[in-house]
């Protein structure tokens, strides 16, 4: 009897990463101030979005904002707000 040995988690992880990949997806990484946690929380609390699908409609929507020329406006929002 030849039994396989069991993965460490590292390497669950990695093949997890690369599954990732494989699908078109790529990981981004970064740090929140305390404000962006104080949104974070609101949205998912709203929304019930994961981490993943808040990020992914982040990027999406400032994009739509930049190509309809809003980014200025919306900033603009988030400061008098304290965003």
């Amino acid at each position: 009897m030849n039994k396989k040995q069991p993965l460490s988690n590292a390497e669950k992880q990695k093949r997890y990463r690369e599954r990732k990949i494989l699908q078109g997806r790529k990981e981004v990484r970064g740090y929140l101030t305390n404000e962006a946690q104080v949104c974070l929380e609101e949205i998912r609390i709203k929304t019930g979005w994961d981490d993943s699908t808040i990020l992914s409609n982040a990027i999406r929507l400032t994009f739509a904002a930049q190509q309809c020329g809003q980014v200025k406006l919306l900033n603009s929002w988030l400061v008098k707000h304290k965003k």
